[in-house]
């Protein structure tokens, strides 16, 4: 049986994209998110960090991390990314506490965190949501109904003095954090929710 747990390898030098989330389930806006950021920020893989559980959420009816890992492995289909697990193994709750242990096993990879612009708006509310922007550089993806509110949100104001050019993104992964850029493109309107919620409407019409 496979063991998401673990965390896969990162090689020195490396730029890796880290997308961090429940994954209740991945779809077609977490591939869209992570094939731009390969591309925008030259990066050489992208993680999907599935999580045991959001700390912000109501977490009793989410489905195991063994199941939501599979069908985001399934979905994703690519070979620059790799799904994990990886804090069901180092038993973190909170991204700082990850991401602090990354930086500290990996020092010689450059990691990114990638974030949809939905995601921004409630960053304020995070654990140490200030300590993540230092700890690495973010990448910010647009999402449809998401650019204003991101752009004027807690996260963004505070932030803002660090925020790096668009046209600067293919070395963002090379900067000294507190760093990171808004990336705009096509977007996919594609969410976990709505898709939770097609799901129950279909099992009300069986």
């Amino acid at each position: 049986m496979r063991d998401w747990s673990k965390i896969p390898p990162a090689l020195p030098g490396h730029r890796i994209g880290i997308l961090g989330g429940t994954f209740n389930p991945a779809h077609d806006g977490h591939r869209h998110i992570s094939l731009l950021a390969l591309q925008r920020l030259q990066l050489q893989n992208v993680w999907w960090m599935v999580t045991p559980g959001n700390p912000l959420k109501d977490n009793n009816s989410l489905p195991p991390l063994a199941e939501r890992a599979r069908t985001a492995e399934q979905l994703a289909d690519h070979p620059l990314i790799t799904v994990s697990g990886l804090e069901a193994g180092i038993s973190t709750r909170f991204t700082y506490d990850t991401l602090a242990i990354l930086r500290q096993r990996f020092a010689a990879t450059r990691f990114v965190w990638l974030m949809g612009a939905d995601n921004l708006v409630q960053f304020h509310r995070w654990q140490g949501w200030q300590e993540i922007a230092q700890l690495m550089p973010m990448a910010i993806i647009d999402r449809p109904g998401s650019s204003g509110a991101a752009r004027s949100s807690v996260a963004a104001q505070a932030l803002a003095r660090f925020r790096v050019p668009e046209r600067s993104a293919a070395v963002l992964a090379l900067m000294k954090p507190p760093a990171w850029t808004f990336l705009h493109g096509p977007r996919s309107d594609a969410s976990s929710s709505a898709l939770r919620a097609a799901s129950v409407r279909r099992q009300l019409e069986i």
